[in-house]
């Protein structure tokens, strides 16, 4: 579950048009992963007040998800697992994460339990969802997008359109809910 915290919700420091909209379809997998006993993790932002992708630094964004900020807080309504693992990134002043992969040790922590397919969904799939995927891809997961439970901040129209055929043009896949239970191994 990626980056599914206030700030990216609508009236949010960095809202996602609808981004809401992916908390119940969210819990709908979260509740079937747990059933059957598979791990669930949860990547955040987690910046510090003076982060460099801040505008006040030079960077491209307005201040969001400031660790222990109610912005940075996971979404009211998103089910934690009491066994879910929170990853988070981007959580030094001096640099920048998209990837829930980038510099947290989430690779190995997977390949260590086993995991070889990753199921990524929540905010923003031009952004975290599109670099999470690419990085996952990377490390040799086969990655399933939730597209039902993905939203896109949309900076330029079409920016979402645009992620989700990079994702495919990477190997990635796209399912949803219903089909979950199909997904190839």
């Amino acid at each position: 579950m990626v980056d599914v915290q206030r700030d990216f919700l609508p009236g949010g420091a960095l809202g996602v048009k609808d981004g809401d909209a992916v908390v119940p379809v969210l819990n709908r997998y979260i509740t079937r992963f747990v059933a059957h006993g598979l791990p669930v993790v949860f990547t955040r932002d987690w910046h510090p007040p003076e982060h460099c992708s801040f505008h006040a630094q030079g960077g491209p964004w307005p201040p969001h998800c400031v660790a222990g900020t109610t912005g940075a807080a996971f979404a009211p309504g998103l089910m934690l697992p009491a066994h879910a693992e929170i990853v988070s990134k981007a959580a030094t002043a001096i640099a920048d994460a998209y990837s829930g992969f980038d510099h947290t040790g989430l690779a190995e922590r997977l390949r260590a339990r086993g995991v070889r397919r990753v199921f990524i969904g929540g905010l923003a799939t031009d952004y975290c969802v599109q670099s999470t995927t690419r990085d996952g891809l990377a490390a040799g997961f086969s990655v399933f997008v939730l597209d039902d439970a993905i939203r896109a901040v949309e900076v330029q129209p079409g920016d979402g359109a645009r992620a989700v055929a990079a994702m495919l043009a990477a190997g990635a896949r796209l399912i949803v809910s219903d089909e979950l239970e199909d997904a190839p191994a």
